[in-house]
């Protein structure tokens, strides 16, 4: 603790053992091995699309993974897996639902009556609920947590951040230069609250040509390694424009995908999985 600690934890960086006493607990009998936060600057850059790609990836190479979607105000999980029934609970809490190949989730349209139901609510209630979907939902066994953060830096991140262990994250970015700035802000907070950053990943990078196989950079030059270099940040990965993967999400079928674009980040996530 520091000397001049004033005992108040919000917004704090320091990993002391009070500002550890804010983690919220989870549901007894419950365990979750690894938190892994997918963070952004800003919206629309695909970060829900990295949290799928990345549990649908991890639970290929046999790990229990679940998604917890913090994005309140704009979840997409649920669709892009498919799932339309509701969360169900009784007196010992949430039970999640599941994908086709068993991947857990827990997301506001999970709960909401119809999925176009407006999110209408104040920062801390968002972000208490966020803390209601880690502390009272059964999650049982699972090695990989996928957090869905909403972009930026607001309640929301720090809330994921103070209440939850959060293991490392993933930065989503796309190519243009505006974004790199923004990218810097999410990194720094991470940093603020001493959260290591395991991977930078730029979507919408680039569109390979189905007929010649030329690449083409519609929104630029990539500028991933550059942002990783300035961050020492030792891992990137590139995800094309690829009119597949959002049919497959429209379709509810992102787990069908194929591609081999962030095989190098999980591959990075199956050696910490027993690290402390």
């Amino acid at each position: 603790m520091s000397e001049q600690c004033d005992h108040n934890c919000e917004g704090c960086s320091q990993n002391c053992s009070e500002n550890q006493s804010m983690q919220a607990a989870l549901m007894d009998g419950c365990s979750v091995k690894k938190v892994i936060g997918v963070v952004s600057g800003k919206g629309g850059v695909g970060k829900s699309l990295v949290t799928s790609l990345m549990s649908v990836l991890m639970q290929r190479k046999g790990f229990k993974t679940a998604i917890l979607d913090a994005d309140m105000t704009g979840p997409s999980i649920p669709k892009a897996f498919g799932v339309k029934e509701k969360a169900q609970g009784d007196e010992f809490g949430i039970m999640p639902q599941r994908s086709k190949t068993g991947i857990e989730m827990m997301s506001i349209n999970l709960l909401l009556p119809n999925d176009t139901d407006p999110v209408v609510w104040r920062g801390p209630i968002i972000a208490g609920t966020v803390t209601q979907f880690w502390s009272q939902v059964v999650w049982k066994d699972v090695d990989f947590m996928f957090v869905d953060m909403p972009p930026g830096t607001g309640d929301v991140p720090l809330t994921v951040f103070q209440s939850l262990p959060v293991d490392g994250i993933i930065v989503v970015t796309s190519p243009q230069d505006l974004v790199s700035m923004i990218v810097t802000k999410a990194v720094k907070m991470a940093e603020m609250m001493n959260i290591p950053v395991l991977a930078l990943v730029e979507n919408m990078s680039y569109f390979e040509c189905p007929d010649c196989g030329k690449q083409h950079r519609i929104f630029g030059d990539s500028n991933v390694e550059e942002i990783a270099k300035e961050h020492n940040i030792d891992l990137t990965a590139s995800l094309p424009i690829n009119p597949k993967l959002a049919a497959a999400c429209d379709a509810g079928m992102i787990e069908l995908f194929e591609g081999d674009w962030l095989n190098g980040i999980a591959d990075k996530l199956e050696k910490i999985i027993d690290e402390k």
